[in-house]
């Protein structure tokens, strides 16, 4: 099979352009920008493109399939010789659904939690020496790649809402009917592509109904706008489905270790913490069951689990001060991973620092949706810059809207990154954590050289 991509640069982009040329494909690709770890990731295997730009002239009449990112927009010249050659052009979630088509397809979706539980899932199969295929969103420790494909019997998706490329404006999962889907909760985001909250939870509708007959529909029951969209389900006359609901299990926290309650009390102590992992353990312990894990099974393979990269990773930490980077930028993945931390070290001060990044964050008709969700930290604190504003363009914000959306009036809100690093390093850090959220990085703040300076303090 010969395979072009046109943007191979994206975090899935070309992990998947990695996954095909492992499965002995020809491959070869095009990117206007690439930065690492793509660049070097490419360059490992072999099909790094030898210039940047867009090149009409590697597009022949011989390609078995084009593969568009969602970075090429429309009038894309290697687009545009494609379509006028004829060839067969798919997004990565077509092409995905076009690999695993004779596959069992497991999709991870929900607002929150997507990456964690596809890791937890991947992270048992692997345990039992299981053969599947799999595309997460994150980096996961034991696994060399983010997507892998081969003749595998099951494939394991990280489902994402968010748009299938420049020409399809459905979200990505709902490409790939699934046979056992998992959905972890609904809480609005990406309203620039769903400007309503109807229609952002009419996606998750749609995932239901895409569940192939006789499938299986895993969802979580603490989530009251799930749970009245599964009631919804249930009540369509459409019931050919296994409906399986989950909540929070029982734990303890002792001495900053979380214990999972078990039947003969012996408990099982987890390398993760936080009531929405816990959670979120319980959706991938279901999971597993619909593969033939059982949960003694689950069990004595979950406590090795150690999270995925930017998921509450511990980046640093001494005798008395512990750091944390998160992926957390939506409301609810915010207010989740500030009261995990807390709750996990009570007698420690809190320093929770999110930066305003994303599309939905920095606009502000959706700045009330944070409301409250900083309010267990000791110093909550916001960061934001006005190149990210100009990026996307959109209306300036100032430090008092930001103080209003999130109703804390002891906000801290820099917009400029040396005031922020002055001061983090003008605060107390014994017996105090620091807890860093953001899907951007803090306007350049070395983390790294930051972090080191901390734990010496």
């Amino acid at each position: 099979m010969k395979i072009h991509f046109i943007a191979i640069g994206g975090a899935v982009m070309h992990n998947m352009a990695i996954a095909l040329k492992l499965k002995g494909y020809d491959v070869s690709g095009s990117d206007d920008e690439i930065f690492d770890p793509a660049k070097t990731n490419l360059s490992n295997y072999g099909i790094l493109p030898k210039k940047s730009g867009w090149f009409p002239e590697k597009i022949t009449s011989d390609l078995d399939a084009v593969i568009l990112g969602m970075h090429a927009k429309p009038g894309n010249p290697e687009l545009d010789r494609a379509i006028e050659l004829g060839l067969r052009i798919y997004s990565f979630p077509e092409y995905l659904y076009e690999q695993s088509k004779d596959k069992i397809r497991v999709v991870i979706a929900g607002s929150h939690g997507k990456t964690t539980i596809t890791s937890m899932v991947m992270h048992v199969l692997k345990y039992y020496q299981k053969d599947f295929d799999y595309l997460v969103g994150a980096k996961i420790d034991g696994f060399d790649v983010m997507v892998k494909l081969s003749n595998a019997p099951v494939i394991v998706i990280e489902g994402d809402e968010y748009l299938t490329s420049a020409l399809d404006h459905r979200p990505k999962f709902l490409h790939y009917k699934p046979n056992i889907a998992l959905i972890s909760g609904i809480a609005w985001d990406h309203i620039n592509v769903f400007p309503t909250y109807e229609g952002y939870k009419n996606q998750f509708n749609l995932l239901i109904n895409d569940i192939q007959k006789d499938g299986s529909l895993i969802y979580c029951r603490d989530d009251e706008e799930l749970s009245g969209v599964v009631e919804n389900y249930r009540h369509s006359g459409k019931m050919s489905l296994k409906i399986l609901p989950y909540n929070t299990p029982g734990f303890e926290v002792k001495d900053g270790v979380t214990i999972l309650n078990t039947d003969d009390d012996s408990g099982i102590r987890l390398q993760i913490f936080g009531r929405h992992n816990l959670m979120n353990l319980e959706g991938a312990r279901l999971v597993c069951e619909q593969l033939g894990i059982n949960r003694d099974q689950f069990l004595k393979a979950i406590k090795f689990f150690k999270g995925a990269a930017r998921r509450l990773e511990l980046i640093g930490k001494n005798d008395t001060t512990t750091i944390f980077k998160d992926f957390a930028h939506a409301p609810s993945k915010l207010k989740a991973t500030v009261e995990a931390v807390k709750s996990q070290f009570p007698d420690r001060r809190l320093i929770a620092l999110m930066e305003l990044h994303t599309y939905s964050s920095l606009s502000k008709k959706f700045l009330s949706h944070y409301n409250d969700s900083l309010k267990p930290a000791d110093v909550p604190v916001v960061f934001y810059s006005e190149h990210a504003l100009n990026l996307k363009k959109l209306p300036t914000i100032s430090p008092e809207d930001v103080k209003q959306g999130f109703g804390q009036d002891d906000l801290h809100v820099f917009t400029k990154a040396n005031e922020l690093a002055a001061f983090l390093k003008n605060q107390s850090f014994q017996n105090t954590n620091l807890l860093l959220m953001s899907s951007g990085n803090f306007g350049g703040l070395d983390l790294k050289s930051f972090t080191e300076e901390v734990l010496k303090s």
